[in-house]
Formats: structure tokens, sequence, C-alpha cells
């Protein structure tokens, strides 16, 4: 198993204890990339400071791709293409799946946002 990045919606899921044996398993591995948008979205819906350092503990040992400049450049022209293909999505979406894109890896998610773009992209989706 390579490198996989998690979306904030698998994210979700995992701490709330529903099933998420793959990235239980890429985690184990050592193998889980985080968006930086997706540790803001996670951190701003933790209930109480407790839960918050929790998350941060587990969070801040990932990978995280880096979003300079030219990222955030293709951020822009991937949500310039989409639209162009009658496809609007949030600048965080695009983000996410500009990261995944940029790291050449699949996209754990369970936003339906994301199977849109992977049908107007090289976008990879993980199973």
């Amino acid at each position: 198993m390579s490198a996989i990045v998690a979306d904030t919606s698998e994210w979700v899921e995992y701490l709330t204890g529903r099933p998420a044996a793959l990235l239980d398993h890429a985690l184990a591995a050592g193998l889980v990339v985080v968006p930086p948008i997706v540790v803001a979205e996670l951190l701003s819906g933790a209930r109480s400071v407790k839960d918050r350092d929790r998350l941060e503990d587990l969070l801040r040992d990932l990978a995280m791709p880096v979003a300079d400049f030219s990222h955030w450049a293709r951020v822009g022209a991937l949500r310039a293409s989409l639209r162009g293909h009658g496809l609007t999505v949030s600048t965080p979406d695009a983000h996410v799946a500009q990261c995944a894109l940029d790291q050449d890896a699949p996209l754990l998610t369970r936003d339906a946002v994301f199977s849109k773009i992977a049908r107007l992209t090289p976008l990879r989706l993980a199973p």
C-alpha cells in the first residue's frame, strides 16, 4: 500500500467510531497524508479543549503536503477547469483534490463531490 490522502469526511467517520478500515490500516502503516485544510476543519469541529488536544496529537505526526504559492495556483487552475466543465467546487474541496493529485496518491473520502472531480481529472479515489 502506498500513501493515501484522507479527506475530512473519512476522518469524521473514523473519529466517531464508525468503520473506517482503510484509514485505520493506513494510519497503522504510517501512510496517511493530511491536507492542511483538513486539519483546520477537524480542529474547528472539536467539542472541547481536551478533544482538540487529542486530535492535534493524532494529526501532528502525519505527513502534510506543502501548500505553497504554486500549490494554490494549481488549486485555482483546477477550480477553473472544473467550472469550465460545468462543475463548481469549493476552494477547500479543490485543495484536497489537488493535494491528492500533487502526491499522486488516491483520495480516501465519503464525499460525492470527489467522484465528480475524478471523472474530469486524473484524481484517483481509494476503494
